[in-house]
Formats: C-alpha cells, sequence, structure tokens
C-alpha cells in the first residue's frame, strides 16, 4: 500500500484493507436481506456492494447520491467526459439541465447490477412517496452524509410499517475507530470518512427515538488496522476471538431495525356496572315446643 493518505473510497475499497471488510459486509448483507419480503427495495449509496443480491423483491433500486463520494466515485452522465460510451438512456440524460434530473432512472447504468436500474438522487430528499419502500439499506451511507440525522428522517417516512432499516457502518470502539482519531490529528485518515465515526450506541439511540425498534446487531473484522494483506492475513485467528471475547470491538457493524407505527385503540364509553345484589340469608325459624315435656 502507498504512503499517502486513503481518502478516495474507491480506491481504499481496492486495497487490502477495503476488500477485508467489503468481504465481511457482503457477507452479512446476503444473509440479513434474504429472508425479507415485500415489493420495493433500496440501496442507498456504495455501488461496490450489491446489497440487495440475496433479496427476491421485484422493485430493487440503487440510488446514488452526487454529491457523495462513496455513491459516486466517477461523476455524473452530464459531466463525466467520453458521454459516448454510456449507453443511450445515459446519453439522453446527459444533455438534460442539471435541474431536471434531480432524480434520474437509468436502466443498465453501469453500476446497477443486471436486472435492476440506478437512480440519483438527494438522499436528504428521497423520491419516494410516504410508507412506499418495504427494505431500505444504508452501507456506510450515513457517514459520509452531512446530515446523518435528516437521512434517518426520510428513511422513517419512506419505509411502511414493518420496513426494514439495515445500516452498515465503521465501530469508533475499535481499534480502527482508534486509528482513524489519530489519522485525523495528523492528517492522514486511515479509513475514507474525514469525520468523526458513527458510534454504535449512538445510532441506537437515533434510531429508538424515530420509532424503530433494534432487531438484529452484529460485529465483526475485528483484526488491526493494518494496509499490509500477508499481516492481515496472519491475524486471521483475530475473527473467532473477537467474536466471543469482545464483541462489541469490531471494525464494523451491521444494525438491523423495524419500523414501529403505533396504533390507536377506541375506547368505548365506560358503561357503569350495574350491582348484583347479595341475596339476603333466610332467618333462623324459632324452635318447636309444643311437643317438649
Amino acid at each position: 500500500m502507498s504512503d499517502r493518505p486513503i481518502i478516495d473510497w474507491s480506491d481504499w475499497t481496492d486495497s487490502a484493507p477495503g476488500q477485508y471488510v467489503l468481504a465481511w459486509e457482503q457477507a452479512q448483507l446476503d444473509r440479513v436481506v434474504g429472508d425479507i419480503f415485500g415489493y420495493r427495495a433500496i440501496q442507498l449509496g456504495m455501488p461496490q456492494l450489491d446489497a440487495l443480491r440475496e433479496n427476491r423483491m421485484p422493485g430493487r433500486i440503487l440510488m446514488l447520491d452526487p454529491a457523495s463520494s462513496v455513491s459516486l466515485p466517477y461523476v455524473l452522465p452530464q459531466t463525466r467526459p467520453g458521454a459516448d460510451r454510456l449507453t443511450h438512456a445515459a446519453a439522453a440524460h446527459a444533455r438534460t439541465p442539471p435541474k431536471l434530473i434531480r432524480h434520474t432512472v437509468v436502466q443498465g447504468a453501469p453500476h446497477a447490477p443486471p436486472g435492476r436500474c440506478t437512480m440519483w438522487g438527494d438522499f436528504a430528499e428521497l423520491p419516494f412517496e410516504n410508507q412506499s419502500v418495504d427494505l431500505l439499506v444504508m452501507p456506510h451511507t450515513l457517514e459520509f452524509t452531512r446530515e446523518p440525522h435528516e437521512l434517518l428522517r426520510e428513511a422513517e417516512r419512506v419505509l411502511v410499517p414493518e420496513g426494514r432499516l439495515v445500516i452498515v457502518g465503521f465501530n469508533s470502539l475499535s481499534l480502527w475507530g482508534v486509528r482513524q482519531s489519530i489519522g485525523r490529528l495528523t492528517h492522514r485518515p486511515f479509513v475514507p470518512p474525514d469525520s468523526d465515526l458513527i458510534a454504535f450506541t449512538r445510532l441506537k439511540d437515533w434510531i429508538k427515538l424515530l420509532g424503530f425498534e433494534l432487531s438484529r446487531g452484529r460485529f465483526g473484522c475485528y483484526r488491526p488496522p493494518l494496509g499490509n494483506p500477508q499481516w492481515l492475513e496472519r491475524c486471521g485467528f483475530m475473527e473467532a476471538a473477537g467474536d466471543r471475547w469482545w464483541p462489541i470491538f469490531g471494525a464494523v457493524y451491521l444494525v438491523t431495525a423495524v419500523k414501529r407505527v403505533r396504533r390507536m385503540r377506541l375506547i368505548g364509553p365506560a358503561w357503569k356496572k350495574k350491582t348484583v345484589p347479595v341475596p339476603a340469608l333466610a332467618p333462623i325459624g324459632a324452635p318447636n315446643t309444643r311437643n317438649r315435656k
């Protein structure tokens, strides 16, 4: 690995630690989204991961934010050089004024997996109706957005009741988080987002305030933050040890939450119960003394 700071997401995912993290995240996402059913599933950002690969919903969309380095490592069609190499649909959008492609769907775009489409738009204003999405996956999306609270509120708005929210992020309470904090002070960050990583405890409080219920959480990637692939391979024994002895100190976490909607219960008039009279006890008859001698 080069000695220069790694700040570009696409370059970092091609490095040894990036491939290590992507492999763990892909395996966990395949396991989580496979048993979630519905009609519409959205992945926000990070085209390097196919978060919806094992999901079977008919409407699966990869949405990219042009202002985010994690979502769009290249550039939008209207600013990308060599537009003649794009598909016909993308070339048509390249001639569209920027204000008219705020939310653009391009079938067969270079980022989209086979059989799906790519949508470009602002994550702060998701182009979906209220309660119209069954599954929303955000791989490292909160770390690259300027307003993570706004994005979480948008997620709560578009998800249907009992809809699932899956979040993947770097854990600040780990060796990777410590190295990232030191790297920010020395202007040599280890992971791409040049900002404070979101701790799992803080994220859990955020989603609870929005009415989500934490379904499951998992930590992984317990190897130290090393750039050399040989040393990363030698530290493979730390995976099993970390899962058993220090699970909350994994470099990456995956959180699944369910949107809960409190339903109103109609309460009828409180009718006053009638008091049932208690039957009186019959008096004991006077003793018969006529035959007494």
